[in-house]
Formats: C-alpha cells, structure tokens, sequence
C-alpha cells in the first residue's frame, strides 16, 4: 500500500542500481514494470523503444508531476518485448488488468460492470443480462454503468425480435440434448418438437419456440442477426424488414401476423422517439468527455449510432489532476475498449493524443473495419463533447456526495497539515491573504476563510488598502491588512470569526517575515506559512528549507485551493475598483452627463465593457439621454481607446 509521504528534501530521486540496469535493457518495442522494494508492480507502460523510455524515467525527463515520487519507490523492474508497438500497447492493456498498478490510471471501484451477452457459441444462441469476465464463444454489448437500463433493453428487444433467455429451464435442457448430438441438429429439433415442453415466454410470444421445435436454427440465426444489429445501435435495417414482412403479410391476408409485426416497428419507433437526434447523417461515433478533481476524475460515454444517442454510461477514474490529460484520456480508451465489442467508425475525445494511431490501428483490429480517433474542434461533435463533460462533471459530484468522498479527502488533508507544518492540531480555521494592484493604484486585499477544509464565504473579506503607494508594495500593503485584520478590536469582533489555526500567506520567505513580523507587533502567536507560486513550496518559520508537499496529495491540494481562491477574490475586487473608478473618471468628462444620466447608464450596461461596445444609437435609447449627449459619449470613449 503507497503513503502520501513527501520526498526527503535533497535525497537521490532514483536508486543508482536500478538506473544503471536500465543501461542494459533492449532498444525493441516492449513493456515495463516499475516495482517497489516489496516487489510490487506500481506502474505498467509501453514503449517502441524501451531503453530510451525508462532513461526518461531514471533521469527524470519525463516532467509528469507524479514521476519524481513514483522513481522515488521503485526498488526494481521488469520488462517485456515484444514484436511491434501494437503488441506493446495490447500487453500493456493485459497487465495493467492483470496488476491493476497504483500509478497507472484504472477504474476507481473495480466491480465488474453490467453486460448484455449472447451466447454466440449454441446452435441456438441466448440472450443474458451479466456481470461475468468475459468467455470465449459469447459476444458482449456493453458496459452499462445503469443496470435497471440493461434490463429494459433486453425486455424491449425481445418484443420486437424473440430470441431465447440463457435463465430459462427449457432453453437450458434444450441445450443440453443438443450438445449430446451436435452433429444431428435436425433430429434433434425434430425430437424437441415431439417431446419439448413450451416455456412461458413462448405462450407470451417473446420466445421463437426453440424448446418445441417451433423454429429452425437458420430462421433463428435471422433473430440473432437482428439482434446484434439492434445491440449495435442499427435498428433502421431491423425497421425496413419488419416493415416488409408486415406488408407480405398483409397481402396474404395474414392481418393477425401483419399486426404482430406492426407492433414490433411501433416499439422501434417509439423508442426512437425517446433518443436524442444530434446528427443529421446516421454517423456511428462514441464522444467521451473528461472531468478532473485532484486525484478523482470521471469520464461520460455517450454512445451515438446511426446519429442518434442510444446510450451513455458514466465511470469514476483513480486519477485526477495528479496525472496528465492525455495520459487519463489514453488510459480510459484502453480500459473501456478493452472489455467492450461495440466500437464504432470513430472515437471523438478532448485531447489530442500522442498515440491516436496506435489506438486507431488497435480499435480497427478488434472491429474487423477502420476506425479512427479524433479530437473534434468545432461543430455538432465539438458540442457533443462539451455536454459528455459536463455530464461527467455531474457524475464525479453524484459520486462524491454519495460517497462522503469530499469530507474523506478534507479530513486527511487536514491531517497531513498538521504533520507536515509541525502544527498543535488540524487547522480547522485557514485564512489566506492575498494583495492586487496594478502600479500601486486601486490596491486591495481579500481574506478567505476555509472551515474544514471547506470554502466558507460567508467570512470572506476584503480591504482597501489605505496607505499612499507610488508603486506596489505587497510587504507594506499586508503589513497593513493583517494589522487591520488581526488588531484587537478585529479579533473581538464576532463578524471577523474566531482566531485562525493557521494563517497562509501568497509568496515565498520575504512575504512571509513580514507576515511574521507583523504578527509579533501584534503579539499574536498564529501558525503561518508562505506558498511560493513556482515550485509550490511551502515556506514555514522554524526551517530554511521549505516543506515539499507530495504531488497529488489532499494537503497539497487543499493549500494550493485556498491561495488560487483568495487570488480569484482579490482580483475581483480589484476590477471592481478599478472599472468604477473608470467608469467615473470618464463620464465626468462629458459634457451633459450628470449624476443621474451616468446612473442611467450604469444601470443600462452594467459595464464599461458593454457601454464601449454600444452603439451611438444603443446609448441614445437609454431613458434620459439626448442624440447629442449620446454621439459625445460615444466620442469619448472611443477616444480613451
């Protein structure tokens, strides 16, 4: 099991030992193994040349965040070669299922997902609703991450097109007498239909009648045809057969046989009704959208065939943030198209990836026709994109709640606070300070407030600093809020909270003495730290080397979010400021325009930006304001430009 343990500052990232084996490793295409000291494989990746790779690795080349604490654990490795780039990238799949690796990105629960299967194999072949690894001689649709849409599915389906269930007792015992003469297919039918006994499902017309020999194995090979293509999403083909098997029908009177087959278009139809069109072609595309949090991420699935959304499905990923865009984007396709059959024409994602021919070449090998993986950029499929995101952005906050993810995560970052910056207790109370000015015109400050890890806006302040400032000053403008914040009348004030278990400040060690000294003219003993924007270190009072939070870490993370949120505030409010002021300066200057007339137009706008893109025509129908009064505002600002 790996820890969140930060990198002894200063230490040798890799071990020598195994940097130097790496030396020996072939140039061919192949996989690797990264392994920690109890032998455990912690990371699978594939490469068309593995020495190459794995230098990158022992030199710490590769500049993914995650790799200098990854290099940090392995102990030893192993390799594998192979004979192309394909082969790698296939192996690389079956190992990181086989080894489910921490570093590589993989499924966040590792339950097995619902699939629809036919038992392809039987001379009679079945339709069933599973959660089984996948076996040789039956064909699965699938995933589905809602089960209860798994079931309909298979419920609709045999309304339109009747195929046996692998649960019945008489498609099972039909089986079995088929299995035991496998060669006299016929006879055998022609025994069940002396001797079989008819299921239920027969009498309600959604069984063929396999249990009575009410049906040939070609006829049924039909069903199973229709419902491939029903399973695949192409239910225009099934549509035109019934609908000419309806019109056959009809013609030799057969209304009865004719109104059966009506019924089963009406099922088509109306589930057509209830999908989405978003294609006026009927293209074959999967759209995957991505959403991150810091070390959790969801993707969003959105099935699309013949250009209509037949389906979507929704999974939880183990990485976030801690890993790269293209590499959790990569790592998904492998996963998902790994287990599924249903692959379509193209696969549309958010990112341009570095192997999307590799992928392409090995998705077109499993469905035995091309297919291609492309980032789209504008168009029906660029929206398309944008919503499976945001679906997935709704998906990874159903699973957070739903799991007390956030607070588990809160916690343990509070947890790791504490031990890393030497502090009493878990800072329950975090304020930060942030300062914004341009030149030291409209400085302000802003002051958030996290409680338990938490945004708790209803503390957030802000402050106009007061002192006179030729040009920005951050070490008199904090000096100066933090004497206001933290002066005795302020620390007694029930509007202000109670008094922080620690005090971050944005920047590295000058920004943080004089927080340090500010405090001490105060005599205030809070706990305060600096976080330095580079290298995000974090400065602490009683050591000159900074505290390395670990990549990917709660702590990191939650210290990290409250600077970048008292950052977003202060800039806020210094545009704020800054655009009234404008708005002001050059109103005034107008000829005609008043008091009133410039609240006019305030309330019109609501911004200078939108008062400059107006129209001469736009300002003159704002209530109270002439043509002339108009065209001079107008001149104004576009003078100021």
């Amino acid at each position: 099991m790996l820890t969140d343990e930060g990198l002894p500052h200063g230490s040798e990232p890799v071990d020598p030992a195994v940097a130097r084996q790496v030396d020996s490793v072939p140039t061919q295409p192949g996989c690797y193994l990264w392994k920690n000291a109890s032998g455990e494989v912690i990371y699978v990746g594939k490469a068309k040349n593995l020495r190459a790779r794995m230098r990158q690795y022992t030199t710490l080349a590769d500049d993914r965040q995650k790799i200098p604490l990854m290099m940090q654990l392995v102990a030893d490795f192993d390799y594998i070669v192979v004979g192309s780039e394909h082969e790698a990238l296939v192996l690389e799949r079956n190992l990181i299922a086989q080894y489910h690796p921490y570093f590589n990105v993989d499924l966040k629960d590792d339950k097995s997902y619902p699939f629809i299967a036919i038992t392809s194999s039987d001379t009679f072949p079945a339709i069933k609703y599973t959660r089984e690894r996948h076996k040789s001689g039956t064909r699965y649709f699938g995933p589905y991450t809602d089960s209860r849409a798994a079931r309909e599915t298979i419920d609709i389906l045999r309304k339109v097109v009747p195929v046996c269930m692998a649960t019945c007792p008489e498609w099972k015992r039909a089986r079995r007498r088929l299995e035991a003469d496998p060669d006299s297919a016929d006879l055998a039918c022609m025994t069940l239909a002396r001797e079989g006994r008819p299921c239920f499902d027969y009498h309600v017309g959604k069984g063929p009648g396999v249990c009575v020999g009410a049906i040939t194995p070609e006829d049924y090979a039909d069903n199973v045809a229709q419902v491939r293509e029903f399973l695949q999403g192409h239910r225009s083909k099934i549509i035109g057969r019934l609908e000419e098997r309806m019109r056959e029908a009809a013609a030799e009177l057969d209304f009865e046989r004719a109104g059966r087959y009506k019924d089963r278009v009406d099922v088509l139809r109306g589930l057509d009704d209830r999908q989405e069109v978003v294609f006026p072609s009927p293209v074959d595309i999967d759209v995957i959208g991505f959403y991150r949090e810091e070390t959790i991420s969801a993707a969003c699935v959105f099935v699309v065939r013949e250009g209509r959304v037949v389906r979507s499905c929704e999974f939880i990923l183990t990485k976030g943030m801690d890993v790269g865009a293209q590499e959790l984007c990569e790592g998904f396709l492998k996963r998902y198209y790994d287990e599924t059959s249903d692959i379509p024409a193209q696969v549309n994602v958010p990112e341009d990836l570095e192997d999307a021919e590799l992928l392409g070449e090995w998705l077109a090998g499993k469905r035995g026709r091309a297919c291609e993986v492309h980032r789209p950029v504008r168009g029906e499929k660029h929206h398309l994109l944008l919503k499976a995101q945001d679906n997935a952005r709704w998906a990874l906050r159903r699973y957070m709640v739903k799991t007390g993810y956030a607070d588990d995560r809160s916690n343990e970052a509070l947890l790791q606070l504490e031990s890393a910056l030497a502090l009493d207790a878990p800072p329950m109370r975090i304020e930060c300070f942030d300062i914004s000015t341009i030149h030291g015109r409209f400085t302000v400050a802003s002051m958030v407030v996290f409680t338990g890890g938490r945004p708790d806006k209803s503390q957030y302040r802000r402050f106009k600093i007061r002192a006179e400032l030729d040009e920005a000053n951050d070490f008199v403008s904090m000096s100066e809020v933090l004497g206001r914040r933290y002066a005795p009348e302020r620390m007694a004030d029930e509007r202000f909270g109670s008094r922080p278990d620690l005090l971050v400040v944005d920047g590295g060690k000058p920004q943080l003495t004089a927080a340090m000294e500010q405090l001490e003219a105060l005599g205030l003993d809070i706990p305060v730290c600096g976080l330095a924007k580079s290298d995000e270190e974090v400065f602490v009072p009683w050591d000159t080397t900074p505290v390395v939070l670990p990549s990917g870490s709660a702590s990191l993370y939650l210290i990290k979010q409250v600077r970048d949120e008292s950052h977003r505030f202060a800039i806020t409010f210094h545009r704020e400021l800054r655009d009234k002021a404008m708005t002001v300066s050059i109103l005034d200057e107008v000829p005609g325009v008043g008091d009133k007339r410039k609240r006019a137009l305030k309330r019109a706008f609501g911004s200078m930006k939108r008062l400059r893109a107006a129209s001469v025509e736009d300002i003159a129908a704002v209530k109270g304001i002439p043509d002339d009064v108009a065209q001079a505002v107008y001149d104004m600002l576009h003078a100021q430009e």
